[in-house]
């Protein structure tokens, strides 16, 4: 029986496990999917599992998408470019285990994209963070023809870095943590949303007519909970949202292919299977 699972930090919320294992048996695949909760420290034992055979593929999440990358042989033309991984697997050259890191965010976010009909082209976008999964978005936003595009990063560094890479190709602005521009489009890219409590400090009062009224959309990167205190925030404010569930089932679809060579169908099986919601747009 192949093994897979997905790690991070924290890895309880994710639903990959219940997703992975609904594919494995609808397409009748010797396979189990599980999830694994590491620190920095043990990326390096995991890798040697999957060269040694103990483990067939891996997904990876928050805060490990950049870190994994040393430890892997090679690295696919897309992961290269963002310097992002989520996905992991083994092939064999010349007698010789390989570990390969691929990325299957970057079409995740396009086709969830697709999924609620919204055009990217001229529109202004406003990231928050610059970790892991912010280099697929860009890399989506620069193919998409965005106007503008600002990013924000509690540390203003790691911001600074993306804006050397694209500044060219999409003007690509960093701001200060808790300034806001004026955008049609806010993304929350960081992990602010998985805990209840967690609230990401912009000062919605004093740009409150940039917020408000325009019909904006607030796009989380984060599934669960359905709705965060940012998507919440955006809905108080009359914007449309949408979460992040919809790019999750896409990028898992891409890594399923990747490892088994089936591509696995989204319907609404698989849809209700995860609870929730997935929201769609109307409105625009």
């Amino acid at each position: 029986m192949k093994k897979y699972l997905v790690i991070g930090n924290p890895v309880e919320h994710s639903l990959s496990p219940k997703l992975h294992n609904h594919w494995i048996k609808k397409n009748n695949i010797d396979a189990i999917y599980d999830k694994r909760q590491l620190n920095e420290k043990d990326i390096q034992e995991i890798i040697t599992e999957v060269k040694n055979g103990k483990i067939d593929g891996i997904n990876v999440t928050v805060p490990f998408k950049k870190s994994v990358i040393s430890f892997l042989d090679q690295l696919t033309p897309l992961a290269n470019e963002t310097r992002s991984v989520n996905t992991i697997y083994k092939k064999n050259e010349n007698g010789v285990n390989i570990v390969v890191g691929d990325n299957t965010d970057v079409g995740g976010f396009e086709q969830s994209l697709e999924y609620i009909n919204y055009k990217m082209k001229n529109k202004k976008i406003f990231i928050l963070g610059a970790g892991g999964v912010a280099p697929s978005i860009l890399k989506v936003l620069e193919k998409l023809g965005t106007a503008k595009v600002y990013i924000s990063n509690r540390t203003k560094e790691k911001a600074k870095d993306l804006e050397n890479h694209y500044k060219i190709s999409l003007g690509l602005e960093t701001l200060d943590w808790g300034q806001s521009p004026d955008f049609d489009v806010i993304i929350n890219a960081t992990s602010l949303g998985l805990k209840n409590n967690d609230k990401i400090e912009l000062d919605y009062n004093k740009h409150k007519p940039k917020f408000f009224g325009k019909k904006k959309l607030f796009y989380d990167v984060i599934y669960s909970p359905d709705k965060t205190n940012f998507l919440l925030k955006g809905e108080e404010l009359g914007n449309e949202t949408t979460n992040g569930k919809m790019m999750f089932i896409c990028q898992a679809q891409l890594a399923f292919k990747i490892w088994h060579n089936i591509l696995p169908k989204i319907d609404n099986e698989t849809i209700k299977l995860l609870g929730g919601q997935i929201t769609s747009l109307s409105k625009f």
